[in-house]
């Protein structure tokens, strides 16, 4: 069951209790000349303008909505918090900001982050007089236009074209403030064992020395199931704890699947003698997700993966979204169109997006925003960032698949070049040695390098031809999608589950000379239902896939290929887009005997 206390909260998959937002107005400066460190801002500066955080400043939403390219960016606010424990330790957290983070606190230097797309926090505790209970926060942030960088959807020019949007600078997700005692658990990480019965709990600790007790209690569906204590020392302790129900006659665990996204509830509460240092409410499915042969398999089970492609922007706030509620409606219109997945492309989302996935039994696949330069800075970015987005997301049940790559964007030679290939081959075995529960899709879309399955990009708009080119798995692997080979060279295909990984891309007529499509835009809601329902047809009808990926949930900007306007207005109705996805309206899938 969704809970809308902690739906509110930046962190609803790693929940403290009396947190503070400190969203909202804050002084903001552009610094163009870059002159802001030299000249102290830091330690105080005459802002003249304001900025609504998260909100970056080329989105209406944030008050400014200017789209001109802004290296270096500063903010500022004051803040408060109630009187606490003489030992207490007080955090300030950044959901994401775009690119390079420095932070003062009352003009003391408290930290610094680089990456646009993963969290970060600072301790602000030295910095701050218990007496006044009141502090100062000064943020710079720099961003450019690299082609180094990752960047994913964001265009590296002002002016935007084809699939790439407007750029995002700064903060654009969540700040907060969370209180913990002397010690405070900096990351959990939960490996579910469904066929032991058994769920792996490892907590990092902010600090080293830590010597004290974990007490654990397990919840399922609103009832205690269990409670323990595990002495700990050190960093990072692991202990394993227990998930079998006591039933006399199926003594196992509940599966997490799309049809019944049951989650247990974990508490973790960190206690040096009597005191209690920090307390964390956290949650885990139990799922297996696996490869044999050409199927995927869920929870030993074969399944069929219909997805659909999910940028995430919106016209008023770009890449951040409008609140939680935005979120739970694009996830609602996502099963009510027939898919059972959502592929979030080139972006790493708002964790509430994947507590509201978890809850609501939506499978997801998380891709790395890319970068378009193949580089030693490029490389050491995109490495860096993309283990702090798994450590941050790899918890959730709904993630299914890491995508490190689509398309050959930022190793445009890949199909020939040895140290591109070795380069993406790394990411294959970095993820399955940081996450190896799940399944890795390398490089997806074209020349493919080793991965666990094969995905297919082919935007042809005859579905009859589409399908004909998939009727020999064998046959396609040596056929060019879109101009590109399937499998780069040194690759051979080896029996693995073939994904129709983005397809469709249906544009429709809306008059305007500067909106993008992938094929001939059809004439209207009847032509465009036409079209759709024949290339879904061919596709549903085709054997031996593991699954497709539409392209794609919602116009965005110029692009105008969405099943839904920019503004979430659906194309035509609804359940006549859930029956060409799910083949209800004549075009039902073929199936093969496992």
């Amino acid at each position: 069951m969704i809970d809308r206390e902690k739906m509110a909260s930046p962190r609803p998959d790693f929940y403290r209790r009396g947190w503070k937002s400190l969203n909202g107005a804050w002084k903001f400066a552009f610094d163009d000349k870059n002159i802001g460190i030299r000249e102290g801002w830091q330690n105080g500066h005459a802002y003249e303008r304001e900025i609504t955080v998260p909100f970056c400043y080329q989105s209406r939403k944030s008050g400014i909505g200017e789209t001109e390219g802004h290296p270096c960016l500063w903010y500022e606010r004051d803040f408060s918090w109630e009187e606490q424990a003489e030992d207490a330790r007080l955090w300030l957290n950044f959901g994401a900001v775009d690119y390079e983070a420095v932070v003062w606190i009352n003009g003391r230097w408290a930290g610094s982050h680089r990456g646009g797309h993963t969290p970060f926090s600072v301790e602000i505790t030295p910095f701050v007089s218990r007496a006044d209970k009141t502090a100062r926060v000064t943020l710079m942030c720099r961003d450019s236009y690299d082609t180094a960088q990752p960047r994913g959807k964001q265009h590296w020019n002002i002016e935007t074209d084809r699939c790439w949007y407007t750029a995002t600078s700064g903060i654009w997700q969540n700040v907060w403030m969370e209180i913990t005692g002397p010690r405070r658990m900096e990351h959990v990480r939960l490996t579910p064992l469904p066929d032991q019965g058994e769920v792996r709990v490892k907590i990092s600790f902010a600090e080293p020395d830590v010597c004290g007790e974990v007490r654990w209690k397990l919840k399922f569906e609103g009832g205690e199931i269990g409670t323990g204590a595990v002495a700990v020392k050190g960093k990072r302790p692991e202990f394993i704890i227990a998930v079998r129900q006591e039933d006399p006659i199926d003594n196992t665990v509940h599966l997490w699947s799309p049809e019944k996204p049951v989650l247990y509830d974990l508490e973790l509460e960190y206690l040096e003698g009597a005191s209690a240092c920090d307390r964390v409410e956290t949650y885990f499915g139990m799922r297996t997700i696996e490869v044999k042969e050409n199927h995927v398999l869920l929870n030993h089970f074969p399944l069929y993966q219909r997805l659909v492609l999910d940028q995430g922007y919106w016209p008023d706030s770009l890449m951040t979204p409008p609140d939680g509620e935005a979120l739970l409606k694009d996830l609602e219109m996502v099963r009510a169109m027939g898919f059972n997945g959502v592929r979030k492309h080139q972006k790493i989302e708002d964790p509430v997006f994947l507590y509201l996935a978890d809850h609501m039994g939506i499978l997801v696949w998380e891709e790395m925003p890319s970068n378009y330069e193949f580089c030693q800075e490029g490389m050491d970015a995109l490495l860096h960032e993309y283990g702090e987005v798994i450590a941050r997301d790899c918890n959730h049940p709904c993630i299914i698949t890491w995508v490190p790559f689509n398309e050959s964007w930022g190793i445009r030679n890949v199909l020939f070049d040895r140290e591109q290939q070795h380069f993406a081959e790394t990411f294959y075995h970095y993820t399955k040695a940081l996450d190896p529960y799940r399944l890795v899709s390398t490089n997806d879309g074209w020349e493919a390098v080793k991965a666990d399955f094969v995905g297919i990009h082919d935007y042809e708009s005859d579905g009859e031809v589409l399908a004909e080119k998939f009727r020999d798995m064998e046959a396609l692997m040596g056929w060019t999608a879109v101009g590109k080979m399937v499998l780069s060279e040194g690759r051979s295909y080896g029996g693995e589950p073939v994904f129709l990984s983005e397809f469709g891309g249906i544009a429709m007529e809306d008059g305007k000379k500067e909106s993008w499509g992938y094929n001939e835009k059809a004439a209207g809601p009847e032509a465009f239902a036409e079209r759709l329902s024949k290339l879904t047809g061919a596709v549903n009808r085709i054997g031996g896939l593991a699954g497709f990926c539409y392209t794609q949930l919602t116009d965005v900007e110029q692009e105008t290929n969405g099943l839904l306007y920019a503004d979430r207005t659906p194309k035509m109705e609804v359940d006549r887009i859930a029956a060409c996805m799910t083949g209800e309206d004549g075009g039902g899938r073929e199936e093969k005997p496992f």
